[in-house]
């Protein structure tokens, strides 16, 4: 199948499939898709690390990197960025968490401090980790969460780099296109992590009206190789796909959320400002029951909300791994609601091949009703 992103990209297929993992990003890439990381997930000394193993697996195929880039976020001092920010969480905040995870019988267990990539999550952090994903032969570079600051555009023009941004409102697109990026990623509500709220079928269209000779890839709401041939009957010339991987075997979620997520059906999911500071669709579990309860604190802007949870997060995965029954009530991550679709866990080459497969078998089901 050929499309304006296959060819612009030079792969095979024209999916897109965005993951933490690197052993997700590259079995997508090794299967005929293209891979792209999610950076914002790491600090720069350990994305380098990842980027290097990623290309080591891929052998020279094109893979692809995504940077969550605020416009708005909580400032701090550059001299002491981690530090200056952890001082503004609110004790309130601090308090409420720590009742959370004792009500839940919580046990302590050791955590990696991962200050330092909720320090990413501004505009300077995103800078340090430009500066790593520059130095590797990415083919491919994706904004989120506003605008791309001017020097990624620049950077990534100069050395040749696919430039793309996330959009869930066809004025986000209009910016875009101003910034000079080259393809526009239109996220319906449905997808996992942050959404706005219009949907994939209504918000696809809108934007490839708009987007000019800028390829448009659907994203939310796409898990088979129908909704790929939906998507592509839409306008777009391929698909951005990220819960699906989910429900691989190489995803580094722990085995109690994956589980979870093939017991959850499609309305088990929302959006919800508890985990980032920003609404993120999400499996709804009793942490959002508890956050929602009255009396409770509101969620803190980002970074604060993530530097604020995520110690209580890595504890609630380790004791929801052990089968701990508190921990296995709080357990949750970002999925869409394609999470309905979730039957078992497969490798994610796989997924990408039988996606690539049904679709073309869709279009062809579909030619031939023409008379």
């Amino acid at each position: 199948m050929r499309t304006a992103l296959t060819e612009l990209l030079g792969v095979e297929h024209p999916i897109v499939g965005f993951n933490r993992s690197p052993a997700v990003v590259a079995a997508v890439t090794n299967a005929g898709g293209f891979g792209v990381l999610a950076a914002s997930v790491y600090g720069a000394e350990e994305l380098d690390a990842q980027l290097t193993w990623i290309e080591e697996q891929t052998g020279g195929k094109p893979y692809g990197v995504d940077l969550l880039v605020p416009e708005k976020f909580v400032p701090g001092d550059p001299a002491d960025l981690v530090a200056s920010m952890r001082a503004q969480i609110p004790e309130e905040h601090l308090q409420f968490v720590r009742g959370l995870l004792e009500k839940y019988g919580i046990p302590p267990a050791p955590t990696v401090d991962h200050q330092h990539v909720a320090a990413s999550l501004t505009t300077p952090g995103a800078v340090a980790l430009l500066d790593v994903a520059f130095k590797h032969r990415i083919s491919l570079i994706a904004s989120a969460l506003g605008a791309p600051p001017p020097e990624l555009v620049a950077r990534a023009k100069a050395q040749g780099v696919v430039t793309a941004a996330l959009v869930g409102q066809a004025r986000h697109a209009e910016r875009q296109i101003a910034a000079g990026v080259d393809v526009l990623v239109a996220q319906g509500t449905e997808a996992g992590g942050h959404t706005g709220t219009i949907a994939t079928m209504v918000l696809t269209p809108e934007i490839v009206d708009i987007a000019g000779d800028r390829p448009v890839l659907a994203a939310g709401g796409i898990a088979d190789g129908r909704q790929m041939a939906a998507a592509l009957a839409l306008g777009a010339a391929g698909v951005w796909c990220g819960s699906v991987w989910l429900s691989s075997a190489e995803d580094v979620a722990v085995a109690a959320i994956k589980n979870k997520f093939l017991a959850a059906s499609s309305a088990d999911t929302l959006r919800s400002p508890t985990r980032t500071g920003k609404p993120a669709r999400q499996l709804r579990t009793a942490w959002h029951d508890e956050w929602d309860a009255p009396g409770s604190p509101k969620p803190l802007p980002l970074p604060l909300q993530p530097m604020l949870v995520d110690d209580a997060w890595q504890r609630i995965d380790a004791a929801a791994e052990a089968g701990h029954e508190g921990a296995l009530k709080l357990e949750s991550f970002f999925v869409g609601q394609v999470v309905g679709s979730f039957r078992d866990i497969r490798p994610a080459g796989e997924i990408t091949r039988q996606m690539a497969a049904d679709c073309e078998q869709r279009v062809r089901e579909l030619a031939g009703r023409l008379s």
